[in-house]
């Protein structure tokens, strides 16, 4: 066998053998699913725009006036709020890379499914509200969808299952952020988007819980592999809509008025360390230690890169076919 499939053949079999960890986790996650059912409060987008055959002349009235706040809204928001949507439309990218570790017949499955369904709702009431509003430049955001399905999403990490849990804590709570601090970068204005970003956020919390639950069983059964696992991920994590047109434009308009940025990716690294112990876990291998030092010192090197970036900032100007190439002048 030559160095090539060696190292192919102890990759599967390392792959392997994470996935026998998460099948022992089975009772577990049937316990995390129970609770989650338990708090979750289900909504769906017609219960905030309303869109039967049968809509009253209030509710039809209603989506006149939404059309009417809707011009209030900055241009910075917009932008948010399609980088939003678009991230959200990236779930069939997400559902194929948990699926593939998880078979068909387990509570990982039946999580992943109803996770999926849950989630499904978030692109969805975000595009109902974009088209009710008349928000942006329709066509666009939907050829920005269909490149950014048609491109996939393919990160090198998706091979290993502790890494995927990793990432999803990290993603989800990213995500809650973006959209609770989207909604109060909007305010009081227009209600509506407000209260749709709530939920949206509310859900996102929840979910963030149960993976960052999931990876906490994971580090007591086997710590010295899954710290490696997580030293891989937590340093930087490129957002699930980075192959979408214009993705890192859009993520500095984000930034540069506090929506979401690198402070708050280091706030989100903190708090994962906290909760999963990281300095506390002992009878590590020497592999363990190294990586438990190296994740220890993760939160410094964020706060000298959101320096760097901060002190290289500079006035620029940027525009999206997505709201007509209107010009914005940011600091």
């Amino acid at each position: 066998m030559n160095t090539s499939q060696g190292s192919e053949t102890n990759k599967k079999f390392e792959t392997e053998s994470k996935v026998e960890v998460l099948q022992t986790l089975e009772h577990k996650v049937k316990e995390l699913m129970e609770s989650h059912i338990a708090k979750r409060k289900l909504w769906y987008s017609s219960d905030f725009l309303p869109a039967d055959e049968k809509n009253d002349e209030n509710q039809e009235k209603a989506i006149i006036k939404l059309r009417e706040r809707t011009r209030g809204i900055g241009d910075e928001a917009r932008v948010a709020i399609g980088l939003n949507l678009l991230t959200e439309e990236g779930l069939p990218h997400f559902h194929r890379i948990i699926a593939k570790h998880l078979g068909d017949d387990s509570f990982w499955a039946k999580w992943n499914n109803m996770w999926t369904a849950e989630e499904d709702r978030h692109g969805g009431v975000l595009r109902d509200y974009a088209r009710d509003s008349r928000l942006f430049n329709f066509s666009r955001l939907e050829q920005m969808q269909y490149v950014y399905q048609e491109k996939g999403f393919n990160p090198d990490w998706d091979k290993d299952p502790y890494r995927v849990f990793v990432y999803t804590t990290l993603q989800e709570r990213a995500t809650q952020f973006s959209h609770k601090n989207t909604g109060s970068f909007i305010g009081d204005s227009e209600p509506l988007i407000n209260g749709i970003l709530s939920s949206i956020a509310a859900d996102e919390a929840k979910h963030f819980t149960f993976y960052r639950n999931v990876f906490k069983e994971i580090l007591e059964i086997d710590p010295n592999r899954a710290l490696e696992s997580a030293l891989a991920i937590m340093p930087a994590i490129d957002m699930p809509g980075i192959s979408m047109p214009n993705f890192r434009e859009m993520a500095d308009v984000i930034r540069r008025v506090n929506i979401y940025g690198p402070r708050d990716y280091k706030i989100i690294v903190e708090e994962a360390l906290k909760f999963w112990n990281i300095a506390l876990l002992d009878k590590l291998n020497d592999v363990g230690r190294a990586a438990q030092e190296k994740l220890m010192n993760i939160p410094a090197r964020l706060e000298k890169v959101a320096e760097y970036i901060e002190q290289r900032t500079t006035k620029k100007t940027f525009s999206f076919d997505l709201i007509y190439n209107r010009i914005l002048v940011m600091e």
